[in-house]
C-alpha cells in the first residue's frame, strides 16, 4: 500500500537556490518537504572553495534584485534582513584596458556620467544618459510580462496590450543584436566593450545576445550588495529557514532514479536503493539532466534535450589567496581584451579557450576602495575567463590549465595587476569540472545560452512534460 503521509510530501532534488526556494516556500505552507543534496552543503552552483581558513565565493559574485529574496520573506511571514545582511557597494565595478586606462562605474548614475565624461568625453557622458533610460525602460516593459512571469515568452508579451503590447515590443528591440545597439549609444568602442560584457551574466556573447540584455544597466544601477559572510550565507540562510519550518535536507545523498506512476512523478530511489514516496518531486538540476538519463529511463522525455551549441558560457576559476600588487582593485574588476569579437569567436565558434581573454577578479576582502587584508598581506580572490561549455568532451588536463594561467594572468599583468601565486593557496575549476559539479552541462554556468532567444534572460519551463 502506498505510504499515506507521501501524499503531502514533496521530494526536491538538490540543494541551490532554486531548490531551496522551493522547499522554503512549499514547507512554510505545510507541506512535508525532503530535500535531498549529494553535495556536503546547500547552494549548487552558489558555491564556496576552502582555502585552510579561507571561504571563497567560487560561484555567483554578485547581489542584485534583492526584492526577490524580500517578496519571498515577506510571503511566509519573515523579514529578509533578519536573515540575510547586506552592505551596498557605491563602486559598482573597476574596469582596466591596459595600465593605464581605467574607469568606475558607480551605483549613482551622476557619478558615473562624470567619470565617463572625463574618460571618453562630454558626447559619450551624454550618450551614456540616454543608455540608462532606455535600459531602465526595457526592465519596467519586461518586468511583469516576463521577468515575474511564470512561463513568459514573444507572443504573450506582444498580445498582452494589443497595439499597445506591440508597440512596447518594438521598444525593447527584441530581434537587434546587443552588441549593435550597443553601438547606436556608444562611440567609443571601450564603452561599447565594457556594457557589452552585460550579456556574459545571462552566459551569452554580446554579438549574438539581443539587445534586451541591456536591461542588466538598469539593475545594476538599482543596487548592488555585498552579502556579510559571503554568497553562501544566502544559501545557507535558506536552507535554515527551510528547516525551521519543518523541511528535511539530507546532505550527501544522490538520487538514482524518479519513479513515475499513472504518468507522474511518484518518488525517488537514491543510490543507496531508499526509496521515497511523495506526491511530487522537483529536479533542482540542469534541464538537460533529464533527457541525459541521469534520474532514469522513466523520466526521459519529461524535458527536451539541450543541443551543445545552444550551451551558456562556462569558465575557467582560480579560486586562491594571494598578495596582489600594482593596480588597485576593488571588489569587481574587469580586464578587458584586445580583441572582444575574435575572443568571443574562440569561445562559441571554436570552442576554445580565448587566446586573449577577458578576466574577471572579485577581490573579497575589498568594499569599494577599502581593504580588509590580514597580518600577511594576502587577500581571497575569484579570477575568472569565460570559456565553452564542452566539458563533456575535453578533459581540460594540465598543459590546458596552464596555458589557461599563462593567458588569463598575462591580460592581467599587461593592465598593470601582479598575483604573487601560490599553487598550494589556489584552487582551479575547469569546464570539465563544472560538468562534473553538475552533470549534463558540459560545465555551461547558467544552461542555456541567450543567443538564440529575442528574449532575454531565456529560461526552461518550471514544469515538466507528463511521463
Amino acid at each position: 500500500m502506498r505510504d499515506q503521509t507521501a501524499r503531502n510530501r514533496v521530494v526536491v532534488i538538490g540543494a541551490g537556490i532554486a531548490g531551496l526556494t522551493s522547499a522554503l516556500t512549499l514547507a512554510a505552507r505545510g507541506f512535508d518537504v525532503t530535500v535531498l543534496e549529494r553535495a556536503a552543503a546547500p547552494g549548487g552552483k552558489m558555491r564556496e572553495v576552502a582555502i585552510g581558513p579561507a571561504r571563497i565565493d567560487s560561484g555567483p559574485t554578485v547581489f542584485t534584485m534583492r526584492w526577490v529574496f524580500e517578496e519571498l520573506f515577506a510571503g511566509i511571514g519573515l523579514n529578509f534582513s533578519d536573515h540575510v545582511r547586506l552592505r551596498p557597494l557605491s563602486v559598482l565595478a573597476r574596469h582596466a584596458w591596459d595600465d593605464t586606462q581605467h574607469l568606475d562605474l558607480f551605483a549613482d548614475e551622476a557619478r558615473s556620467a562624470d567619470a565617463i565624461g572625463a574618460f571618453a568625453g562630454a558626447a559619450e557622458a551624454k550618450r551614456y544618459r540616454q543608455f540608462c533610460a532606455d535600459s531602465r525602460r526595457i526592465y519596467e516593459i519586461l518586468e511583469k510580462p516576463f521577468l515575474r512571469a511564470t512561463a513568459p515568452s514573444l507572443p504573450k508579451l506582444a498580445t498582452a496590450g494589443g497595439i499597445g503590447g506591440l508597440i512596447e515590443l518594438r521598444k525593447i528591440r527584441p530581434f537587434t543584436t546587443m552588441w549593435k545597439a550597443l553601438g547606436d549609444y556608444f562611440h567609443d568602442p571601450r564603452m561599447r566593450q565594457l556594457f557589452g560584457r552585460y550579456a556574459t551574466y545571462c552566459g551569452s556573447s554580446p554579438f549574438d545576445a539581443p539587445a534586451t540584455l541591456m536591461l542588466v544597466a538598469h539593475v545594476e544601477h538599482e543596487g548592488v550588495w555585498i552579502i556579510e559572510g559571503g554568497m553562501h550565507a544566502l544559501a545557507q540562510a535558506l536552507a535554515d529557514c527551510a528547516t525551521r519550518f519543518g523541511a528535511t535536507i539530507r546532505y550527501q545523498q544522490s538520487v538514482r532514479e524518479v519513479m513515475v506512476s499513472g504518468g507522474r512523478a511518484s518518488g525517488v530511489i537514491l543510490d543507496s536503493g531508499e526509496r521515497i514516496e511523495a506526491h511530487s518531486v522537483i529536479v533542482n538540476a540542469d534541464v538537460g539532466a533529464l533527457p541525459a538519463g541521469l534520474f532514469g529511463e522513466a523520466v526521459r522525455t519529461a524535458a527536451n534535450p539541450l543541443a551543445p551549441r545552444l550551451r551558456s558560457l562556462s569558465a575557467v576559476t582560480w579560486s586562491m589567496v594571494a598578495k596582489t600588487r600594482g593596480f588597485p582593485l576593488c571588489r569587481h574588476s574587469v580586464f578587458f581584451s584586445r580583441d572582444y569579437s575574435r575572443e568571443f569567436a574562440e569561445i562559441f565558434g571554436r570552442g576554445e579557450v580565448p587566446t586573449e581573454p577577458t578576466v574577471y577578479v572579485c577581490a573579497q576582502d575589498r568594499v569599494d576602495d577599502e581593504a580588509r587584508l590580514g597580518a600577511s598581506g594576502e587577500e581571497e580572490l575569484l579570477v575568472l575567463i569565460n570559456a565553452p561549455p564542452v566539458g563533456d568532451r575535453k578533459s581540460f588536463d594540465q598543459g590546458e590549465v596552464a596555458r589557461a594561467a599563462e593567458r588569463a594572468f598575462g591580460v592581467l599583468q599587461r593592465c598593470g595587476l601582479r598575483v604573487d601565486i601560490d599553487q598550494s593557496k589556489t584552487r582551479v575549476t575547469t569546464p570539465a569540472d563544472f560538468n562534473r559539479l553538475f552533470p549534463a552541462t558540459g560545465g555551461a554556468l547558467i544552461s542555456t545560452s541567450n543567443s538564440s532567444s529575442p528574449l532575454a534572460p531565456s529560461r526552461a519551463s518550471s514544469s515538466t512534460r507528463s511521463c
